[in-house]
C-alpha cells in the first residue's frame, strides 16, 4: 500500500501590513509580489508552498 506523504499546509504570510514597495515589487509586510497575492486564494497547496519558498528567499535577502 502506498502511504500518502504528509504535507505542510501553506498558511498565508500576510501580516496586515499591505504596502507595496515599488522599487522591489513586493509587499513590505509579507514579501509577496502582486501576482503571488492575487493567485493565493485559488492556488493549490503546492503552489502556495512554492510562493512561501520565494517569500523566505526575499525575506532573507532583504534582511541582510
Amino acid at each position: 500500500m502506498i502511504q500518502a506523504r504528509k504535507q505542510k499546509v501553506a498558511e498565508s504570510p500576510c501580516i496586515n501590513i499591505c504596502t507595496l514597495d515599488a522599487a522591489n515589487g513586493f509587499c513590505v509586510g509579507c514579501f509577496r509580489t502582486l501576482d503571488e497575492i492575487s493567485v493565493w486564494s485559488s492556488a493549490s497547496n503546492d503552489e502556495r508552498l512554492n510562493i512561501l519558498d520565494a517569500v523566505a528567499r526575499r525575506r532573507e535577502e532583504f534582511s541582510q
